[in-house]
């Protein structure tokens, strides 16, 4: 008994048992409750195909669907030193850093590269706010202004997108060094006179907002994405009132002249190459290329003059306008049998 109880039924069972799901293959739209299949969801941008909601996106993924034939290259970051200040709360900083790096994949809050758009070469740079809710740090610092220098050294644009809950408070005022740092860092695009463009994506608070985020040339934000310093909640309990709907999204930052565009994340390559090309004074990009022209293969030629020319008795083709007998082209005479005939 013990040998069916302990051998045969768990063998039994496991052969007719249902196979487990996998947890990540349907997601939930956090805004219209939508069960989404995972492959649909990444083939759309990470964007729901039942409301049009705009769920967040890594960098990677991103410049997958920006460059052309998504092909880019790392910008090499100077790393800082890290936990200058030997933070801990709940966690040791470099524990936290290690979980954020582990759960990502990536080293740091900001990914820049450089590619093409367009035909267009620029320079990108992008916010992860999966990687500790994409704070502004010395690392973050240092991705804008080596974004900058790269885009000045080859006189490119820059293109950055940012996601960022604020300054990074493990690095206390090293973190809000960086905002006048990458306002430098901003200054030197004008002056070589480049164009920046930002896009702004949910959600873009704090220093962020108080530094490069809204020193753009082109300011561009996605649909309903929350653009802001201090928070709509916070700002409610302070002043004890209830804000208007809406309240520090981009369609109202767009409707009170804080942005000049609110495009979606389907649109946002076509749109970034029109607004590039437009500032960099060149035409407007080629949306297909034509094939070259052939050449017309020799036989084909042949075969084409062959039965356009007559042909003689012998088999030979004659040119064209021209009798059998090499004289110009006449009309044949009546044959000797119809002539003697007649006479």
């Amino acid at each position: 008994m013990n040998w069916i109880t302990n051998y045969v039924r768990p063998t039994i069972n496991s052969l007719f048992s249902r196979r487990e799901v996998p947890e990540n293959l349907w997601v939930k739209c956090t805004e219209c409750g939508t069960m989404l299949f995972h492959r649909e969801l990444s083939e759309n941008q990470q964007v729901c195909t039942s409301c049009g909601h705009h769920m967040p996106i890594r960098p990677r993924e991103r410049f997958a669907a920006l460059f052309d034939g998504g092909l880019f290259t790392e910008v090499p970051v100077v790393d800082p030193l890290p936990d200058p200040l030997h933070f801990r709360d709940q966690k040791k900083y470099p524990d936290r850093m290690r979980t954020a790096q582990k759960t990502t994949g990536e080293k740091e809050a900001m990914l820049v590269v450089e590619g093409e758009i367009g035909r267009t070469p620029v320079i990108a740079a992008a916010q992860d706010f999966s990687f500790m809710g994409g704070s502004m740090g010395m690392y973050v610092g240092n991705a804008v202004i080596a974004a900058c220098e790269r885009a000045v050294k080859h006189r490119r644009p820059l293109v950055l997108f940012s996601a960022a809950g604020g300054a990074r408070m493990q690095e206390g005022i090293l973190s809000l060094m960086q905002m006048p740092r990458t306002t430098v860092a901003v200054q030197m695009l004008r002056e070589a006179g480049l164009p920046y463009v930002v896009v702004l994506t949910h959600p873009t608070t704090g220093g962020v907002t108080a530094s490069y985020a809204m020193l753009g040339d082109v300011q561009i934000a996605e649909p309903t994405a929350l653009i802001c310093f201090a928070g709509p909640r916070v700002i409610e309990q302070t002043i004890r009132e209830t804000l208007p709907e809406g309240f520090q999204r981009a369609e109202y930052l767009l409707d009170h002249g804080m942005l000049d565009r609110v495009t979606p994340r389907a649109a946002m390559r076509e749109e970034l190459i029109t607004i590039l090309r437009m500032l960099l004074k060149q035409p407007p990009a080629v949306r297909g290329d034509l094939p070259p022209p052939q050449p017309e293969p020799a036989a084909q030629a042949a075969a084409v003059a062959g039965a356009v020319a007559p042909v003689d008795q012998a088999g030979g083709a004659a040119p064209a306008g021209r009798g059998a007998d090499g004289g110009a082209g006449k009309a044949a005479p009546a044959s000797s049998e119809a002539g003697e005939s007649k006479a």
